[in-house]
């Protein structure tokens, strides 16, 4: 059932919105135990309560798209009263205190908050495979990985226990398991939603995102967390994202300019990932559109650029758990070291103290201008050469990721091979720019192709998401 489908059902009295919400909550308590893709489902007596909430609004005339509608939320997005572990032991024990601010907006629209969904530990991972929970498997074969860091939220989307989910992206980690699970992961422009109630990673690339069957029901729970907030001071207005416009006005690729990197061009991919690439280029020839292999230089460096900004936010952000105000808090310590020392090395996972360590390296005295330095410069460079860029054409697209979903234990964490999976991705983050995986067909497993956008045109980027999504299909 498309989203605007299962809308109307709710609205029109056809589906009751209790009925639906513990359906959804069955399928999720079943998700769990097939793929561990979540972490809390939460009871019957909650859902019940929201539901009720969303009852009263539709009684008020005040109903959105999204009301009675089933949300899961991503385990490092806070939600009040439950925990908060980011999939770290670091965490286990965090109960949430007060709501992000993308909940706030999800439970004022009505949306049923259904539970909470595993996750690489602290978002640092292309597997979903570093959770202190275990690892999450994907739906489409379980066997594999559902990609990450947000497998959860995607496998949770994919398997249908719920139409939409919360993830978050950092360097491509709503879009490259949204490939993996054969759904669409949206990953906002950077500002245009707060990431008040965010577990930190790295706070210059982090953004809240979405998954969902279709871009129609992408854009509605965009519609609903969008906008300034004052508790996030990276926040900023760009326009409302209309749901109508997306609906009313279909993206016609006639005459668009659409550019593939040169420098993308080359990157080997899987047999399934090719044939799917090519398919969606003779698409759009067909549709008119003109596509053209551009130039960026500098994207040929945001791999390397992208981990050093991470793994030094990281450094950054991570120094907070300590063992002294809150997180885990080891036993048997001698002194205030001995506290620190031990704590954090009961509390993080090797991933996360590998990119800690990484962080704190490029900062530090000597390295600081070879390395975190000179990634800020590149930074700036490759955002002027996209920007230039997005003066002649209107999009960039490419593949989500070189492969598809890769078995899991194949790959080493924190290995090149690793890292490579996100090659496609993270330089949307470096640049701050919208991004949109669309699922191009299962002729194996899933394949995600990747539509870019100038930062700001998150409403026309979904517009012709939509339209190639209908085109794909």
């Amino acid at each position: 059932m498309s989203f605007k489908e299962l809308v109307r059902s709710l609205h029109s009295g056809e589906t009751d919105f209790l009925d639906y919400a513990l359906e959804s909550r069955e399928k999720s308590l079943a998700c769990q135990r097939e793929t561990n893709a979540f972490l809390q489902v939460f009871d019957e007596a909650e859902i019940e309560r929201q539901v009720r909430h969303a009852q009263g609004l539709v009684a008020a005339g005040s109903a959105t798209a999204l009301t009675g509608v089933p949300v899961a939320i991503k385990e490092n997005i806070l939600v009040r009263g439950y925990r908060a572990s980011a999939a770290s032991r670091m965490l286990e024990n965090h109960i949430a205190l007060y709501d992000a601010h993308v909940v706030q907006q999800l439970r004022a629209a009505g949306a049923i908050l259904v539970g909470t969904t595993n996750l690489d530990e602290f978002a640092m991972g292309s597997s979903n495979e570093t959770s202190y929970y275990g690892p999450v498997k994907n739906p489409r074969d379980l066997k594999r990985v559902p990609g990450g860091s947000s497998g959860g939220s995607a496998a949770a989307v994919a398997y249908g226990a719920v139409p939409l989910a919360l993830g978050t992206d950092t360097g491509g980690s709503v879009r490259q398991p949204a490939a993996f699970c054969g759904v669409v992961g949206y990953k906002p422009s950077y500002g245009r939603v707060s990431r008040y109630g965010v577990v930190a990673f790295a706070s210059s690339l982090d953004q809240v995102g979405i998954f969902a069957q279709d871009a129609v029901g992408a854009a509605a729970l965009a519609e609903v967390i969008e906008g300034v907030d004052e508790r996030d001071a990276t926040s900023e207005s760009m326009g409302t994202l209309s749901l109508e416009s997306l609906l009313t006005q279909p993206y016609d690729f006639a005459g668009a300019k659409v550019a593939m990197l040169k420098e993308t061009l080359n990157t080997r991919l899987d047999a399934d990932v090719s044939a799917a690439w090519g398919s969606v280029q003779s698409k759009l020839f067909g549709l008119g559109a003109h596509l053209a292999e551009v130039s960026v230089p500098a994207w040929r460096y945001a791999l390397e650029t992208y981990y050093l900004l991470c793994c030094s936010e990281a450094s950054s952000n991570l120094a907070r758990y300590d063992g002294v105000r809150y997180g885990h808090r080891a036993a048997g310590i001698t002194d205030l070291d001995d506290l620190y020392a031990k704590s954090r090395a009961e509390g993080f996972g090797t991933e996360v103290k590998q990119r800690i360590l990484m962080g704190t390296l490029a900062l530090s005295s000597g390295y600081f201008d070879a390395y975190f330095k000179k990634a800020a410069q590149v930074r700036r460079v490759l955002v002027n050469q996209m920007n230039v860029l997005f003066k002649k054409y209107d999009f960039v697209i490419m593949p989500t990721t070189p492969t598809v979903a890769f078995p899991l234990a194949s790959l080493s964490s924190g290995t090149m091979e690793m890292y490579e999976n996100d090659v496609f991705t993270v330089g949307v983050n470096v640049a701050g720019l919208p991004a949109v995986s669309v699922p191009a067909g299962v002729r194996g497993l899933p394949v995600g192709i990747q539509l870019i956008g100038p930062r700001g045109s998150d409403e026309k980027l979904l517009r012709a998401a939509n339209r190639l999504q209908e085109l794909i299909a």
